[in-house]
């Protein structure tokens, strides 16, 4: 087992890089202006990404993505996670469950996302819906050629910006979970609302009501029925995803933390010579080497096809986990060596403290994964901790 990067995955990480290198630009102008950036400024970052080869890294090359694989994709999200403000949101990662679609579905609904025309939100959670999204009570209920969908979601993330929704409802009378395609300006949809929450994001998390929005038949995304199975699918792409954002992020804190302390001068010397200063740098280094290591070895197994889907459940569940919480005791280190200024919202330490916690409640929060990786233990025993043998 190899887990030196390859020369292709080398000039990955480095473009991955200098690109997160040129969000950082726009950190502070985020910041300032309360998250969004002008419309001009956004469809140049999209260009470049598009250019660079960053954009739409999860689809297929042979659809206009950029076909990278399961580990390449952590690679380069790791190297994004490192930006505050979630600018990461600009160089796009359509839901992966777009890939489900029929070839008119592909046409009118992906390719233009992988172009950078248009942009898609997930929309799950609900006010009385959250960790539990079988709990739902969105209904699309049949009509003449197609559903009317009713309900209200809430935390729908980048739902500001995007063009279209997928929208999880129980359809028809057994009231079987579905995903639909819905456009955001169809009749009946309206965006209620857009919460302020800790962190500043380039992008929102408004709420939407649906009152008798009708979806044709043809926007039925994977068929009736099918819709809580995409669901799961999403969320452990996504949380495999988190776990490589967070590490990236711990590890620029760690890094500005690092020279901080070089530098600052306290009672005639560099306070990285106090002991107190060095065990905590030395926490921090062990957290991020640790949850690398973890993450980067689920998305190989992936890769290199030894990992089923329940198994796979249960390993992204173990990254998000071990991840999102192990970056919230880094950024929490790191604001302290920074002391007062690591309370100043001009220094990125201060955002990634802000931005990371929510890294432990969305897209299922610490409590879920807990149960995830136990349903796992209690039901197939101590495999999910083992390395493929073939």
């Amino acid at each position: 087992m190899d887990f030196r990067y390859s020369p292709e995955q080398a000039d990955l990480k480095a473009r991955a890089a200098a690109y997160a290198q040129r969000l950082m630009r726009f950190e502070d102008a985020s910041e300032e202006a309360g998250g969004p950036l002008p419309a001009d400024t956004v469809r140049e970052l999209t260009r470049e990404a598009i250019d660079a080869g960053v954009f739409a890294i999860n689809m297929p090359a042979e659809w206009g993505g950029a076909g990278l694989s399961l580990l390449d994709q952590v690679i380069v999200e790791e190297e994004f996670g490192k930006v505050t403000n979630c600018l990461w949101d600009i160089p796009w990662r359509p839901a992966n469950v777009l890939a489900y679609g029929t070839e008119a579905q592909r046409e009118k609904y992906l390719l233009p996302v992988i172009r950078g025309e248009r942009f898609d939100a997930f929309a799950v959670t609900e006010p009385g819906a959250g960790s539990d999204p079988a709990s739902g009570t969105s209904t699309a209920d049949r009509v003449d050629g197609g559903w009317l969908i009713n309900g209200e979601k809430w935390f729908v993330t980048c739902g500001d910006v995007a063009d279209f929704l997928l929208v999880q409802a129980d359809a028809g009378p057994e009231r079987q979970p579905t995903l639909f395609f819905v456009d955001k300006q169809a009749p009946g949809v309206t965006m209620t609302r857009e919460p302020r929450f800790m962190h500043t994001a380039v992008n929102g998390h408004p709420e939407f009501v649906f009152r008798d929005v009708f979806v044709a038949d043809e926007d039925v995304v994977g068929g009736v029925g099918n819709g809580y199975e995409l669901t799961k699918e999403w969320f452990t792409d996504e949380r495999l995803m988190i776990a490589a954002r967070t590490t990236g992020a711990a590890e620029r804190a760690l890094q500005l933390a690092r020279d901080w302390a070089l530098e600052r001068r306290q009672f005639g010397s560099r306070i990285a010579d106090f002991q107190l200063i060095q065990g905590m740098l030395a926490d921090c280094a062990v957290d991020i080497a640790v949850n690398r290591a973890y993450t980067h070895q689920v998305a190989w197994e992936v890769t290199e096809g030894t990992c089923d889907r329940k198994t796979l459940h249960a390993k992204a569940a173990i990254a998000k986990l071990a991840a999102g919480e192990a970056s919230g005791r880094v950024i929490d280190r790191c604001v302290q060596i920074f002391g007062g200024r690591g309370y100043d919202r001009s220094y990125p330490v201060e955002r990634l403290y802000r931005e990371l916690r929510v890294d432990r409640i969305w897209e299922g929060t610490s409590e879920i994964q807990r149960l995830i990786v136990a349903g796992e233990l209690i039901k197939r025993g101590t495999g999910v901790l083992r390395l493929p043998t073939t």
